[in-house]
């Protein structure tokens, strides 16, 4: 059966008439090296997976017995932190308590990884720029939601309560205590919570967790905040296979809240 003819020709393309292994115009060549350019500059897709690392039984027992014991010690301690005054010393011990306890239960539960993305062919690399990227986008998501909460009273009030500590603390310590956290919630519950849970339900059940744990501060706002970007996280965890995209996304993230969001809220003299 003789195959049928390229329509380009019988346009009669001088490139194809000469052999000029170049695409042409409207070739899918074309489409497909433009998209592989784009995808450069861009995020990496979050809805990928990448190779799961499997921990030994052993390893598996240990890593879930220190998660269960350190989700209840650390939501405990969370709760106890927003409940302190702001600004005072207490809230200041409290809040790097509960990232201590986020950290040294992470790293007690076992090896962690930091994951990488593709850099393009089969190059991989450490996520570096999408995650600020992804942290830029999801701080203007909230801002636009927060001008339209603050018009809503109960919630005016859930998010003022949690922005007055970084309204009235020390601003070098507010930020302090926001990265603490940042950095322990992702080594313990992108870390060591989604390593010990079934690959196929681990975003979906780390991120419950999460949002359980915020549960403690009693603060719907914070819980809110916490399902949200709990499951971007653990779709950045998912993605590559580690926790440095959450990581560097959640601090991209609590810096930008921490600094442009209190404005919004304060409280009209």
């Amino acid at each position: 059966m003789t195959p049928p003819r390229d329509p380009r020709l019988v346009r009669g393309d001088p490139r194809l008439v000469r052999g000029d292994p170049r695409p042409v115009r409207g070739d899918p060549r074309l489409v497909r090296r433009a998209l592989a350019g784009a995808a450069a500059f861009l995020p990496p897709s979050i809805a990928g997976e990448a190779p799961v690392a499997v921990d030994p039984p052993a390893v598996l027992r240990r890593r879930r017995a220190v998660v269960a014991g350190t989700s209840v010690l650390g939501a405990t301690v969370l709760g106890t932190s927003l409940a302190a005054r702001a600004g005072s010393p207490r809230f200041y011990l409290l809040t790097l308590a509960t990232a201590g306890t986020w950290v040294t239960g992470g790293l007690a539960s076992g090896p962690l990884h930091l994951g990488r993305i593709h850099g393009g062919g089969d190059h991989l690399r450490r996520p570096v720029a999408a995650p600020i990227a992804a942290g830029l986008g999801a701080f203007g998501v909230f801002y636009a939601g927060a001008l339209v909460v603050r018009r809503i009273p109960f919630l005016h009030r859930a998010i003022g309560g949690v922005l007055d500590f970084a309204e009235q603390g020390n601003r070098p310590l507010v930020l302090l205590t926001a990265y603490a956290n940042a950095v322990g919630e992702e080594v313990f519950f992108r870390g060591a919570v989604y390593a010990a849970l079934p690959p196929r339900r681990a975003a979906i059940v780390s991120t419950a967790v999460y949002g359980a744990a915020t549960g403690f501060t009693r603060n719907p706002a914070l819980v809110l905040a916490s399902g949200l970007m709990g499951g971007l996280f653990a779709l950045q965890r998912r993605a590559t296979g580690g926790i440095q995209a959450p990581m560097i996304t959640h601090l991209t993230w609590s810096t930008l809240m921490a600094s442009l969001l209190p404005p919004l809220f304060r409280d009209e003299p």
